[in-house]
């Protein structure tokens, strides 16, 4: 009786503090959607917390009906999928050789990786590299440069290291090749590390601002990210002609701001549920096939 009354203690206590912690993740979530849905009038007058005040849709009717927008979002879509396609190709191509002991010059490539975590050449000889390349302002100027992380590199890498060797010396013993066996037992062991590392791909590039920033000029070219800073960057000058008693608009920028934000939010978050419940499916297949 004592031990399940400490379990209904502990339960309830971790219940809690994940009840709490959930709570100040979401509020920030919740205050920007509130403020994307409230009127004018209430938001300068710093009325909306948590839950609209007085329902507006205002403010998504002037993102959706943005072409530009569309095109951008269009457009980041293409560039998250084919940067995470190609990343996780890279990545595979390298963890997979270097997790082998008998490969010569191993830890020679290891240590070329692991230094480029510590030291990088810096912004300006990047962009001078991407210039000298002919990729300023294309597509593969937000591609080539990140194709491989080492903290990734390494986490696959950990992750082969754990697979038994059993299962790659009965399928050379069968005649199988590196590569057949990298196909029919290696990924299919290690869909978990390659769901979670594709997923770390897609959001940094999803979420990616300074390179476009540097590289990107033409309109056609914008992710949203970098369309949601000229959006707040041009919103500036009507926050002042407001303050200055100009006559308020039915959207005010603030509204127009936090619609843009959930516009550009809510495609990566819809991608997560369906990516975790990938998860539980590959940690069983790996359970079941090791």
């Amino acid at each position: 009786m004592r031990e399940k009354t400490a379990n209904r203690v502990f339960d309830t206590a971790n219940f809690i503090v994940l009840l709490v912690c959930t709570l100040i993740c979401l509020a920030p979530f919740l205050h920007i959607t509130a403020i994307s849905l409230s009127s004018a009038g209430p938001i300068l007058s710093g009325k909306v917390s948590l839950l609209p005040v007085d329902f507006n849709m205002e403010a998504y009717s002037k993102v959706f009906s943005d072409s530009s927008m569309i095109r951008s979002l269009g457009f980041t879509v293409l560039l998250t999928s084919l940067f995470t396609v190609l990343c996780m190709l890279m990545t595979i191509a390298i963890g997979y050789p270097l997790s082998k002991k008998k490969l010569k010059g191993r830890k020679a490539f290891m240590f070329i990786v692991v230094i480029t975590m510590f030291f990088s050449g810096g912004i300006i000889p990047e962009y001078i590299l991407v210039r000298n390349l002919n990729l300023l302002d294309s597509i593969w100027a937000l591609v080539l440069p990140g194709l491989i992380n080492p903290f990734y590199l390494i986490i696959l890498i950990s992750f082969f290291n754990n697979i038994p060797e059993s299962l790659e010396e009965s399928a050379e013993i069968d005649g199988s090749s590196h590569f057949r066996t990298l196909l029919s037992i290696m990924l299919p062991l290690s869909l978990p590390v390659i769901t979670t590392l594709s997923l770390f791909y897609a959001v940094g590039r999803w979420n990616g601002f300074t390179d476009t920033l540097m590289y990107i000029t033409s309109p056609e070219l914008y992710p949203l990210q970098l369309k949601l800073y000229q959006l707040i960057q041009n919103n500036m000058i009507t926050d002042l002609l407001q303050m200055e008693g100009a006559q308020m608009a039915t959207v005010v920028p603030e509204s127009l701001k936090a619609a843009s934000v959930i516009f550009a939010t809510v495609p990566i978050l819809i991608v997560y549920p369906w990516l975790q419940r990938y998860f539980v499916s590959g940690v069983m297949l790996g359970a079941v096939k090791g």
